[in-house]
């Protein structure tokens, strides 16, 4: 799945566009290189993103295209 879908999916943004421009800006890495928006995700990658005073570090646990808004933070866990 790509990068900014996965994203979006797992509610960590919100926003599909607001994801491709985190990875355009280079806010986002996945197992400490610097990702586009068309990576592709795979379970056990570590995502980092940037959010300007905060910095988000979690480990992909899952990859579904379609999730209920409920069962989002199961693609994930925090690192």
């Amino acid at each position: 799945m790509r990068l900014d879908k996965y994203l979006k999916v797992s509610r960590l943004i919100k926003r599909r566009t607001v994801a491709n421009e985190a990875c355009d800006a280079g806010r986002v890495m996945i197992n400490g290189n610097v990702a586009k928006a068309g990576t592709n995700v795979k379970e056990g990658d570590i995502i980092e993103i940037n959010f300007g005073n905060k910095d988000v570090k979690v480990k992909v646990t899952s990859v579904q295209e379609t999730i209920r808004k409920e069962d989002a933070k199961e693609l994930f866990e925090y690192i």
